[in-house]
């Protein structure tokens, strides 16, 4: 198998950096999911808690119990997705980095082999003598 330029291992790098940037995005999204649930269940509560339903105010302190176990899991799930979001900023810029690099590293081998083709131009015209009375038949 030949041997893989720097570009390219730069390239599948970069793949399995972008990979690991999706699932940091969808652990964010899972979060944000979540809390979303949380915030709808504490506003359930609310409305619950203030109905004038004779229903309601037998309950009134479960109601107030759920509501303060949904604003601590609301905090723990924003505590979260601010990790989250550290993390997915994180994982991009390692990407973009890791891009940038197989960009430079692809314009290096580009530039190298346009001077060897050149190289390779020079040496056909000027080669030494015992070149060219080898390349005439």
């Amino acid at each position: 198998m030949a041997e893989k330029t720097r570009s390219e291992k730069l390239k599948r790098l970069v793949a399995v950096q972008r990979h690991l940037e999706q699932m940091a995005e969808f652990d964010l999204a899972e979060t944000t999911r979540q809390r979303a649930e949380v915030n709808e269940d504490m506003d359930s509560v609310i409305h619950a808690l203030g109905s004038m339903d004779p229903v309601h105010h037998a309950f009134s302190q479960g109601y107030a119990d759920r509501f303060n176990r949904l604003g601590i899991k609301d905090k723990q799930l924003n505590g979260m997705q601010e990790v989250h979001q550290m993390r997915v900023q994180q994982e991009r810029a390692k990407g973009d980095r890791l891009e940038d690099g197989m960009r430079e590293a692809r314009e290096a081998e580009r530039r190298e082999a346009d001077d060897n083709a050149i190289y390779d131009i020079i040496d056909q015209k000027y080669g030494t003598p015992a070149s060219s009375k080898l390349q005439k038949p």
